[in-house]
C-alpha cells in the first residue's frame, strides 16, 4: 500500500513550496495547475529532459502517469499531483456546456477513484495531492477550513476522507508551518506522528516521520 499525503491551503501558503527538498531524481511533479513551481532554479531540477515533470490538468491523464510510475519506474519513491483543484476546475470548465446532474456524478467519480487507486501501489511510494481550501462561516462567527471542491457531490463524500494525513499549509508573521490536527479545520495526522501542533513547512520532514511512524 502506497502512502498517500494531502497539503491543503490557501494560495501563497507554501503548499507548492513545501517540495523544494524532494530529492528530483526520485520525484515525479504533475503540474495539474500548469503555473509551473514556486522555488528558485525549479526548471532545471523539474522538466522534460529529466522525464520527472509533467504538465496537465487531465484527471485521467494524471491516473495514467501515476499507474506507469508506480508499476514502471521503481527509482521514483514520491510523485506529487500540484493541485487536484487543476483537474477538477478543468474537468468542469470542459463540461461546462453540459447540463444536467451526471456531470457532477462523473466528476466526484473520477476524482474520487484518483485518490483510491493511489492507495493501490507499491509500499515504498509515497504520493501527495495538494489541493485549495475554502473557509467557511456560520452565523455565529464559526469558521471551518476544508479542501474547496467542485459540486456538492464531492462536498457530501467529504474527499478528506479518504487520506490518512491532511496538512493544513499557513503562512504566520512570515513563518510558513504546516498544521497537524483539526483546528477549525480537517486537517489530521496519525496519532504520535507529530509531536507537535504545528511543524515545518518541509514535505521531506513529513514523509520521514510518517515512515518512522
Amino acid at each position: 500500500m502506497s502512502k498517500v499525503i494531502a497539503i491543503m491551503g490557501e494560495s501563497g501558503s507554501g503548499k507548492t513550496t513545501s517540495m523544494r527538498n524532494l530529492d528530483p531524481k526520485s520525484t515525479y511533479y504533475i503540474d495539474a495547475d500548469m503555473k509551473g513551481l514556486s522555488w528558485k532554479g525549479w526548471r532545471s531540477q523539474y522538466n522534460a529532459d529529466n522525464k520527472n515533470y509533467k504538465a496537465t490538468d487531465d484527471a485521467n491523464i494524471v491516473r495514467q502517469f501515476i499507474k506507469r510510475i508506480a508499476e514502471g519506474c521503481p527509482g521514483i519513491k514520491v510523485i506529487v499531483v500540484d493541485t487536484i483543484n487543476g483537474l477538477m476546475v478543468a474537468d468542469e470548465m470542459r463540461r461546462s456546456k453540459e447540463k444536467g446532474y451526471d456531470k457532477w456524478v462523473d466528476l466526484a467519480a473520477c476524482v474520487w477513484d484518483l485518490v483510491c487507486e493511489a492507495y493501490t501501489y507499491r509500499d515504498d511510494l509515497t504520493i501527495i495531492f495538494t489541493a485549495h481550501t475554502q473557509t467557511d462561516h456560520d452565523e455565529a462567527g464559526y469558521m471551518f477550513t476544508r479542501i474547496k471542491t467542485s459540486g456538492k457531490k464531492l462536498d457530501k463524500i467529504c474527499l478528506e476522507s479518504k487520506f490518512t494525513t491532511v496538512l493544513l499549509s499557513k503562512c504566520v508573521d512570515g513563518q510558513y508551518k504546516f498544521e497537524t490536527q483539526a483546528n477549525n479545520s480537517t486537517a489530521k495526522s496519525p496519532m504520535g506522528a507529530f509531536e507537535q501542533m504545528e511543524i515545518d513547512n518541509d514535505i521531506v520532514e513529513v514523509i520521514k516521520a510518517l515512515e518512522e511512524f
